[in-house]
């Protein structure tokens, strides 16, 4: 005799028990939740599969475009869950998975983002939020604090001021610029005499009554590509966005960006904003910021910084001044989702002016009306959950000296990894560490020194199999999955600006510690053992 399977009934009874009943604690969901709130990184470790499933075979699992007819009970979709979704998911929170801008998280932050998903707030208006939202005012106070450093008695008038915002919320850094940018825009095309302002009458009418022939945003060539974006939806154009030539650190060549200004003046282009960047995502490098900010002063525009990854570090009083001039900035970018160990999902801007915001305020009749404190006034974003509750928590429970513990050890870390590398004569160190994230690859010692005196042919024929090295060994260390780096391409001035494939990797995870890393290094060496009993024969070829 078979056991027939159960199957669950859609009637307004089991709806009504899945709003209202929870889950037994020896269910399987049950069971999930006692297990997370225990071990998050054991039981993240037990059901995410080490080696890795090829993505082709992973969207047979999630083939199906129809919607199900057939309810399924919580367990059984559960463990549906855990087999097809979770097991082929990233161990973001491993300590030797260091090549990730996520990290693991304080284990306090899964009961409040549970706590914050039953309360399902809408931060749009005050009739979904009421609290929230003068949180969420206090938190971007909190951050603006963290930029500016004004007094209370600054605080005071405009932290909770219906008419004015320090900054916005949002989903992340992408969307964080982009407001920024608007800002920006509709700033400098405001409304003027009959003229009633860009956000009214279009880009069209606007430039044609300042009578310029168009607009720039003018970055490095580390430039985050959310800037494009951004021009994009201003209706600027992508190719208004102009690269300026970095330096061999990777830091904007300020004399280029003021000869680039002056270029497009001639031209009759007006330089909306210049953008410093305070963390590039390959390196992590950081704009001469002070001298970037003189620059905008000199040409009249807005200098928006965007330090979505190295934002963090103005929480530790000994790196602060690595990103000294932020305070000079009109916005500021912040990813509190990175080095703030907050859950995906939390980037902001604060502005130095609060009054700058007027500039994209919007009311209607249902919602957002004038003279209320609804934030969704000066969000690009509407509807959204109150991710300002998760930052909130975090400075109280870690406070600024626990934050700067982080930060350091972060940087110190990074450090730390960069000598390993140095010491090994079959690694090349490519960016030195600003911040937590640096550059290397694997190169064999007689490799190395071949290219020290090779003509440029040959640097090329044996960074061409160089590149595929590094290929090779990122590819196998991650589906070995004991351990992970990223990989990009970053140009290297001594290869006559050739862009090279190389390891990243980012020490933002305390858990991280120093035998971790030699253990990466020391996998990496193991695989590239694997590949180069063919790569001699060929090198050979090309040295000869």
């Amino acid at each position: 005799m078979t056991n027939k399977k159960r199957e669950a009934q859609a009637t307004l009874e089991s709806l009504h028990q899945i709003f209202t009943i929870p889950e037994a604690p020896d269910s399987t969901l049950g069971r999930i939740e006692a297990e997370i709130s225990q071990n998050l990184n054991g039981f993240l470790g037990n059901h995410i599969v080490a080696t890795e499933k090829p993505l082709t075979e992973i969207e047979k699992d999630f083939a199906s475009s129809q919607i199900p007819e057939q309810p399924q009970y919580v367990s059984d979709h559960t463990h549906h869950l855990l087999d097809k979704l979770i097991s082929q998911s990233v161990h973001t929170s491993a300590p030797s998975f260091i090549g990730h801008m996520t990290s693991a998280l304080p284990y306090f932050v899964l009961p409040l983002a549970k706590l914050m998903t039953g309360l399902n707030q809408n931060l749009v208006k005050i009739e979904t939020s009421k609290a929230f939202t003068p949180l969420e005012r206090q938190v971007l106070g909190m951050m603006h604090r963290m930029v500016y450093q004004q007094n209370d008695s600054f605080y005071e008038q405009w932290m909770h001021s219906a008419q004015h915002s320090l900054g916005a919320f949002c989903s992340g850094g992408t969307v964080a610029n982009i407001t920024a940018l608007w800002v920006a825009r509709n700033n400098l095309l405001k409304a003027d005499g009959v003229f009633s302002g860009v956000g009214k009458e279009g880009l069209f009418k606007a430039l044609k009554h300042y009578g310029y022939e168009g607009l720039a945003i003018l970055v490095s060539e580390r430039g985050h590509y959310s800037l494009k974006k951004a021009a994009d939806i201003l209706g600027i154009g992508r190719d208004s966005v102009i690269a300026i030539k970095t330096d061999s650190n990777n830091r904007i060549d300020c004399q280029e960006l003021e000869q680039e200004c002056a270029r497009l003046e001639q031209k009759n282009i007006k330089v909306m904003s210049i953008v410093g960047v305070a963390g590039t995502t390959e390196t992590g490098n950081i704009d001469p910021l002070r001298e970037m900010a003189g620059i905008a002063q000199q040409f009249n525009c807005h200098f928006h910084v965007d330090a979505a990854w190295g934002g963090a570090t103005l929480l530790s009083n000994k790196y602060r001044s690595l990103l000294d001039g932020v305070e000079l900035a009109d916005s500021v970018t912040i990813d509190a989702h990175k080095q703030m160990y907050v859950p995906m999902g939390a980037g902001l801007v604060v502005f130095k002016n609060p009054e700058s915001v007027a500039s994209i305020e919007h009311h209607a009749e249902y919602i957002l009306r004038k003279g209320s404190k609804d934030l969704g006034s000066h969000t690009l974003e509407g509807s959204r959950p109150g991710m300002a509750m998760m930052v909130y928590a975090s400075m109280h429970i870690i406070s600024r000296p626990g934050y700067e513990l982080l930060v350091n050890q972060s940087i110190e870390k990074a450090h730390y990894f960069a000598e390993l590398i140095k010491a090994d004569d079959d690694f090349e160190l490519l960016t030195e560490p600003e911040l937590c994230l640096l550059t290397y690859r694997y190169v064999p010692q007689a490799v190395q020194q071949f290219l020290q005196n090779a003509d440029r042919k040959q640097q090329e024929e044996i960074n061409v199999i160089l590149d595929k090295l590094t290929k090779f060994i990122q590819k196998r260390q991650r589906e070995a999955g004991k351990s992970f780096v990223s990989r990009t391409r970053i140009e290297v001035s001594h290869y006559h600006g050739r862009k090279v494939l190389v390891f990243r990797v980012v020490l933002a995870n305390p858990l991280t510690t120093d035998a971790i890393l030699q253990e990466v290094l020391k996998e990496q060496k193991q695989l590239a053992a694997e590949s180069l009993q063919f790569l001699p024969q060929v090198l050979a070829k090309v040295i000869n």
